[in-house]
């Protein structure tokens, strides 16, 4: 089934750039701000693993597909939007990631067409800004659902770009582990520390997808690539047990946590308000409580995106 025109219109009113029948693009919020700021203000991504904020295309080749509609989550749903499609099946009759990937930089380069006026962007920052180097497989959507996202990847560094992150909800074990070409660095997003919060959390579209999450924290350890236990909190809904979280981080050998406040944002804000939301010094607590439940350490944190960084590693591994 086709996604709805109702999607598409609220996407494009978001500023989305659609992209074919399931892929999309859009400039973050800090991609923006680095632009802006002549590159003085940046996302964690930049303080954590080196990638230069303004040159990432943020994009996905899965909109409007999750076998998740977990209760944080910002984007429209069937749910949200009063109109039913079935988000949750891989996408028939996948495009060519070539042809996604063209796409993609063009309605980046459309996006971007307004800084050319603006006097606090310089011409070469934006040039640049133009001709991504970083891709990050994590706008919208399950990536996993995309039946060709290894060879995605591959399209990428074909292309020259220097890293590819994939943001998965690790629910497709078996895609990840035949993925063919590895990303830069691989990211799931890991927000229980058990089945009873995942179901209430999360809210996974069948019974047998924290089983297939949990094959894929096995999996983990089979990747050369540094892989991310992204941990998205609620204080009174996920953020507890930090001895659960540490020990699937320890089942998955990951290089990193990333203990993360949920926002409320977007569709998110008719689940939870602003003021469930935790506070920097909040996820500081938690992130202290996972280290000492763990062999983890922290050794970064990116106070504007509410973010912690915990390793084995004294320092996280510069991509770039």
């Amino acid at each position: 089934m086709s996604l709805p025109e109702e999607f598409r219109a609220s996407y494009r009113k978001q500023k989305y750039g659609l992209v074919g029948t399931h892929s999309a693009v859009k400039t973050c919020h800090w991609q923006r701000r680095s632009l802006n700021t002549g590159g003085a203000e940046n996302c964690y991504k930049n303080k954590f693993y080196g990638i230069s904020t303004h040159r990432c295309l943020q994009m996905t080749p899965s909109l409007g597909h999750c076998s998740q509609s977990c209760l944080f989550c910002w984007r429209a749903t069937p749910e949200t939007l009063g109109v039913s499609w079935d988000q949750t099946q891989p996408i028939q009759d996948p495009e060519d990631p070539e042809t996604i990937i063209e796409g993609c930089l063009r309605e980046n380069r459309r996006a971007l067409s307004g800084f050319g006026g603006n006097p606090n962007v310089g011409e070469e920052m934006l040039r640049e800004a133009k001709t991504p180097v970083h891709a990050a497989i994590s706008l919208e959507g399950e990536p996993t659902l995309y039946p060709r996202l290894g060879e995605l990847v591959e399209a990428f560094y074909d292309r020259g770009f220097k890293s590819v992150f994939i943001v998965t909800n690790g629910t497709r074990p078996d895609v990840l582990g035949s993925l063919g070409v590895e990303p830069t660095q691989l990211y799931v997003s890991l927000c229980a520390p058990d089945e009873e919060t995942y179901r209430r959390t999360c809210r996974p579209t069948s019974s047998v997808l924290w089983g297939r999450v949990m094959e894929t924290l096995v999996l983990l350890d089979s990747f050369s690539c540094p892989t991310v236990l992204r941990h998205t909190l609620i204080p009174k809904l996920n953020m507890h047990n930090p001895e659960g979280y540490a020990r699937l981080a320890e089942r998955a050998n990951a290089t990193y946590m990333e203990p993360k406040a949920a926002m409320s944002v977007g569709a998110a804000r008719e689940r939870f308000g602003y003021d469930e939301m935790a506070w920097f010094k909040d996820v500081q607590r938690f992130a202290e409580e996972l280290a000492a439940a763990s062999s983890y350490d922290i050794v970064d944190e990116h106070r504007r995106s509410n973010i912690v960084l915990l390793s084995r590693l004294e320092k996280p591994i510069k991509l770039y």
